[in-house]
């Protein structure tokens, strides 16, 4: 199913006005996570700091007592239902990509993350693999919507708000943004929409236009209202013809790419990487050789870089690992999805994008906030 299929049916998903099919959001028991309630964005994201020259410190993590700003978080493919959509029962990894990808924002945000009936691991392997998967890609963009109308409805109250995606998450919002926020007085209260993992069309040189309609794309830190959006790939590696991401489908259209902390005017990202990956991410070397650490997080100031890369018809972010043998931190942080135990080219580093590039992305709505606040 191609991009343009999906725009269609989320056009019949976002059509229905009393979203009559979809699970009711003003259920606490169909989120995963809201302001106050126990679940993965309580989680303790304590973070040991491994700089280069092997010297460690503790980074405590804590949540914003009262932001001034919402963030809307859904979530990629992960749940290991075994039907084509999942149901409204969050799994172990539904949990742990809540906790993973979106938690950490608490930094700056009050958090939303609605469960919704999503094509399940096992749906999209069957749909890619060409087969009748019966996957319904109109409910779960339907659920999406009827969420979204539920928190504006019932607890934004006029509040700046932030929409994160990553892959299943993102391509959730995209429609979303381009039918009921793009170009509408919604668009005065968006911070920015922050859609990693999938492609993002625009017309090839426009700052606007494509799959996120007026939106604009974020120049600065202190832009509003605009968007951020990339695919990511290994210093040296380019997105293979025929793959699922960093080639724009439509005729003149480029994939959209942002470096987050290009927005920042700094050259390092500021990463935070789950001390263990786990599922089908390939894990790399020991962070930290002959060190002990005691936190579930690590971060590595320095180590990691990325660019914007237009090549050969692609547009991606590329992350280069500025490795050193000479140090006692890891020269390879893994990442790629594996098949059969190998990695795949196409994927790039899809599992560990949100990771590589989160401290920026928070740093980015902070100022977005303040920039907001003062005008």
């Amino acid at each position: 199913m191609n991009r343009f299929s999906l725009a269609a049916l989320a056009a019949i998903g976002f059509a229905a006005p009393a979203y009559a099919q979809s699970p009711d959001y003003a259920d606490e028991a169909n989120w995963l996570c809201r302001p106050g309630a126990e679940g993965p964005c309580a989680a303790v994201l304590d973070t040991t700091v491994i700089e280069a020259d092997g010297t460690t410190r503790r980074e405590t993590f804590e949540p914003a007592e009262d932001p001034g700003v919402d963030c809307f978080y859904v979530y990629p493919t992960v749940s290991t239902d075994t039907t084509p959509n999942s149901d409204m029962q969050a799994d172990p990894a539904e949990r742990n990509v809540a906790e993973r990808q979106f938690a950490r924002f608490g930094e700056v945000c009050r958090l939303y993350a609605p469960l919704y009936r999503q094509v399940t691991l096992a749906g999209l392997r069957a749909q890619l693999g060409g087969a009748d998967a019966g996957t319904d890609w109109a409910m779960a963009m339907g659920d999406v919507g009827a969420a979204f109308r539920h928190y504006m409805e019932n607890d934004n109250e006029g509040r700046p708000f932030v929409l994160i995606g990553h892959s299943q998450g993102s391509i959730m919002l995209e429609p979303l943004i381009a039918r009921a926020v793009a170009g509408t007085p919604l668009a005065d209260q968006l911070l920015s929409a922050i859609l990693v993992g999938t492609n993002v069309e625009r017309p090839a040189g426009a700052a606007a236009g494509g799959d996120l309609g007026a939106l604009p794309r974020c120049e600065t830190a202190t832009d509003t209202g605009c968007a951020i959006s990339y695919v990511t790939f290994l210093d040296g590696a380019t997105p293979p013809e025929g793959g699922l991401f960093g080639r724009a489908e439509g005729e003149g259209m480029q994939v959209g790419c942002t470096d987050p902390a290009q927005l920042l005017g700094r050259d390092a990202l500021s990463a935070y990487f789950p001390l263990e990956y786990g599922g089908s991410a390939r894990q790399g070397d020991a962070w930290l050789d002959g060190g002990e650490i005691d936190t579930g997080w690590v971060a590595t100031p320095g180590l990691l870089t990325a660019e914007c890369i237009d090549r050969d018809g692609a547009q991606f972010l590329s992350l280069k690992v500025h490795a050193d043998a000479e140090d006692p931190r890891t020269d390879d942080i893994g990442g790629e999805l594996t098949v059969m135990g190998n990695p795949s080219p196409q994927w790039g580093l899809h599992l560990i994008e949100m990771y590589a590039t989160q401290g920026d992305l928070i740093e980015v709505v902070r100022q977005q906030a303040e920039a907001h606040k003062a005008n």
